[in-house]
């Protein structure tokens, strides 16, 4: 991975991705090929038919494409067998109903295609990626592990297993043509110590050597989690808070307790940080010196209002559609539109990231709070715990890497005094041990103590 570009610079890092129209037309936009195999023994006479409807219904294909593939197949039932078997590996069918925005199961690069509209020009749409998936590759490319990760990660994304060849079979001979250039995500930080806390943990689980495709199911939790982390600490920075950024989690208990309540109101208050992240940023271009400079020199306001309208555009690419007259009522403008943008966008980013990992959840109350799954918790474990550790250790090191506060001790650093009671936090450790008891994850040994235990080693 490198975090350069031809030109020697950070931004931008471009990329050309995959369409992959045919196969994806094969796929999912394609629900007659299993009536037309059952109906018609004849291999020959089913391929003619099937042929003459994807001519028809097809999108965004050639007919010669749709003619390649009776070549690289025995018979027609062949080839409708392995569609079928193909589709069970589909990443959230139930959720995605657009044949374009419909996805496989990542065995390698013939798998992996962007996010398109169903309109005829196939355009990039950001409805299931976002740029998340860029970002996250420059935040991999710029952390201290980045080297050691490149070779795992090519591994991965090449496919060298049966599934990503059988992928090739349904693909056009030519897959490069028509791809447009994408990679204007921005990154502005050139290094962070959350990149190298995402690169270490990626690296961690990959030397862990899983069988299969296992490792992907961590390595898309644990990288979410980062992104997460990354948008709070980064709002936590521009607040100029000298609180660190934590989540009191709640092992769910069967009844309200003082932990879900904390759990809560820390929730509120981390859903907040970027909105007031954004207010800060805006309030110290009015506070900058160009800025006053700017209000100084000008002989008038019309003046003064055009020139800073020109620094906000060069600024913060303001696209400079506003009402205001003044460079206040300016400032005023520009973050009624960028809060009013965030909260449609990147304002999710907290809350949907967390759910989808299995993060944050309304399990057993109406509003959101901190509730890790076992799936979460199993992730968390194996990314840190090499073979075993005692629970009050594992307890401490997921509060000084992720912030995840889970009993007393670490409670009583982030929790004001006046709301700290050490008895809901001692019950939480408790069903949390009882719980990596039962998914095998922790033991009691014979010296009393309570290790969590690494299940694969």
């Amino acid at each position: 991975m490198n975090p350069f570009n031809p030109s020697g610079n950070y931004y931008p890092i471009t990329f050309k991705p995959q369409k992959r129209i045919l196969l994806r037309n094969i796929l999912w936009n394609n629900d007659q090929i299993g009536q037309i195999s059952e109906a018609n023994k004849d291999s020959s006479a089913a391929w003619s038919l099937w042929i003459e409807r994807m001519r028809s219904q097809g999108q965004g294909i050639e007919p010669t494409m749709v003619e390649s593939l009776r070549q690289r197949f025995n018979t027609f039932h062949d080839f409708a067998d392995l569609v079928a078997m193909l589709r069970e590996s589909a990443v959230e069918s139930q959720s995605n109903k657009r044949w374009t925005s419909r996805f496989i199961f990542p065995f390698g690069a013939n798998a992996i295609y962007e996010d398109l509209d169903s309109k005829e020009s196939f355009s990039r749409d950001y409805i299931n990626f976002t740029r998340t998936g860029e970002l996250l590759y420059l935040m991999l490319s710029r952390s201290a592990f980045a080297t050691d990760l490149t070779p795992k990660l090519k591994n991965l994304l090449e496919g060298h297993n049966i599934w990503n060849s059988l992928l090739g079979l349904l693909q056009h001979d030519d897959v490069t043509d028509n791809l447009s250039t994408r990679g204007k995500s921005y990154l502005p930080y050139i290094k962070h110590p959350i990149y190298d806390e995402l690169g270490r943990d990626w690296l961690t689980l990959f030397n862990l050597e899983l069988p299969g495709y296992d490792v992907i199911s961590h390595l898309v939790t644990l990288g979410a989690y980062y992104i997460m982390l990354y948008q709070l600490k980064i709002a936590a920075e521009w607040n100029q808070t000298d609180k660190r950024t934590y989540f009191i989690c709640e092992v769910v208990a069967p009844r309200k307790t003082l932990v879900r309540e904390l759990s809560i109101l820390n929730y509120q208050e981390n859903a907040t940080l970027p909105s007031k992240a954004i207010d800060s940023y805006i309030n110290r271009i009015e506070q900058s010196t160009d800025w006053q400079e700017i209000l100084l020199e000008s002989p008038s306001t019309a003046d003064a209002h055009a020139r800073c309208k020109q620094y906000l555009m060069e600024t913060v690419w303001w696209d400079g559609e506003d009402s205001a007259s003044t460079p206040e009522a300016l400032l005023a403008d520009l973050k009624e539109q960028v809060q009013q943008r965030h909260k449609q966008h990147e304002g999710n980013v907290h809350r949907e990231i967390g759910r989808d990992i299995g993060f944050i959840s309304r399990r057993g109350t109406t509003r959101f709070r901190y509730a890790p799954t076992d799936s979460l918790l199993k992730t968390l474990l194996l990314a840190n715990v090499p073979t075993r550790m005692e629970f009050r250790e594992f307890l401490a090191l997921l509060f000084d890497r992720y912030g995840l506060v889970f009993g007393e001790r670490e409670a009583i650093q982030v929790v004001e005094s006046d709301s700290f009671d050490k008895r809901p936090f001692d019950l939480n450790t408790t069903r949390l041990e009882q719980r990596l008891s039962s998914l095998g994850m922790l033991r009691r040994l014979s010296d009393g103590c309570a290790y969590v235990i690494n299940p694969l080693i």
